[in-house]
């Protein structure tokens, strides 16, 4: 029996939530531990934790891209106009990324270097990867969508897998030898994440590495509208089992003495690293589909879909309560309880504020 439209949306409203929960903890701790906290195996793996949102928000940013576009193909829209649409919506997610660090940076005002406005956070490059699969949409369907018209999905989503990949493997090249110097800082910082520091940083989040998530995830959402993943959950878990083979397949390849690149970083360009980034994704894609079809992800009300379903407010709100002047704790001087309250009450007002917003918008469509 094939699932309902609704759980096959809610997986991955399911798994948005589960990203901004992660991006709350990781969040939270590191803004408020201090002391001998930060140097606890408790903040290690907080940290480890923290790794995963801004691939998820990416990845499934790439699936409803696909999705969107497999929607509009069905329509017969031209190329042009798919791509008007797609790279629109990408516009204006860069635009939002934009006016966030200009809210940011007035709030902040007196203390926050004037840098801060050209910092590439997610929300830019969230936008900027909308942008870049709209136009390899759109070079691929004026090409694909008359001469090779029953295989159009299947070469799109080869095409971005390639694209994924391309950006995977060029990125330790373009953080090191290959890095644009001849750029101003603000433009090459979205090329390599070297803001204004003469190095790449590794908490800004340039196009290389990281929309590559993006394009694998615009593949993942080609498939998931497939009649064949439509018609049966197995092949979504399949996708599980595939991200299972290349988490294998990016340690064995690690574990391999040749070196391709002059400079290896594993935990920030290392091609192997987005691999293995990439199989936990697959694999927790199934486990939410799984847990949203047989388990108990839509038992009564799930916070996680809620949050999902509002990413960017909660995602807008939190930061100036966590890091900003709001701050609801002193930062850098909390223990792990102390800091786990703090974080508690931010879950729970993120939940709240998110019923609010779905039962106002309830209220304007009526």
């Amino acid at each position: 029996m094939p699932p309902s439209p609704s759980s096959r949306l809610a997986y991955i409203d399911w798994m948005r939530g589960l990203a901004c929960v992660l991006m709350f903890q990781t969040h939270c701790y590191d803004a408020w531990l201090g002391g001998d906290a930060r140097k606890s195996t408790f903040f290690m793996w907080s940290q480890l934790g923290g790794t995963l949102p801004a691939p998820l928000f990416l990845f499934l940013a790439g699936i409803s891209f696909g999705l969107v576009v497999d929607k509009l193909r069905q329509k017969n829209l031209p190329a042009g106009q798919i791509a008007r649409t797609t790279i629109r919506r990408g516009a204006e997610i860069l635009a939002l990324g934009l006016l966030f660090r200009l809210q940011e940076y007035a709030l902040a005002w007196g203390w926050a270097p004037w840098s801060d406005l050209f910092r590439v956070d997610i929300l830019n490059t969230i936008g900027v990867s909308m942008m870049l699969m709209g136009i390899v949409c759109w070079i691929i369907l004026s090409f694909a969508q008359e001469r090779l018209v029953h295989r159009v999905r299947l070469v799109l989503g080869f095409s971005a897998v390639s694209v994924g990949l391309a950006i995977s493997l060029f990125t330790p090249l373009l953080w090191t030898t290959w890095r644009p110097r001849w750029l101003p800082w603000p433009l090459e910082s979205y090329i390599d994440g070297v803001h204004n520091l003469g190095q790449p940083q590794s908490w800004i989040f340039p196009i290389f590495p990281w929309t590559a998530f993006g394009f694998i995830g615009l593949a993942a959402g080609l498939f998931l509208a497939s009649d064949c993943a439509k018609k049966s959950g197995g092949s979504t878990i399949a996708l599980g089992a595939m991200g299972g083979l290349l988490i294998y397949l990016a340690k064995w390849l690690d574990a391999r003495p040749a070196e391709l690149y002059p400079v290896y970083d594993f935990w920030h360009t290392s091609p192997n690293f987005f691999l293995i980034r990439v199989g936990l994704l697959l694999l927790i894609l199934a486990a939410a589909y799984i847990w949203c079809r047989w388990g108990a992800g839509q038992w009564g009300f799930s916070p996680f879909i809620q949050l999902g379903q509002t990413s960017l407010l909660v995602y807008w709100v939190h930061i100036e309560f966590v890091y900003g002047k709001f701050s609801i704790l002193t930062k850098r001087a909390q223990d792990i309880p102390t800091a786990s309250l703090g974080l508690l009450a931010i879950f729970l007002s993120m939940v709240l504020l998110s019923v609010l917003r779905t039962r106002l918008k309830g209220r304007s469509t009526v």
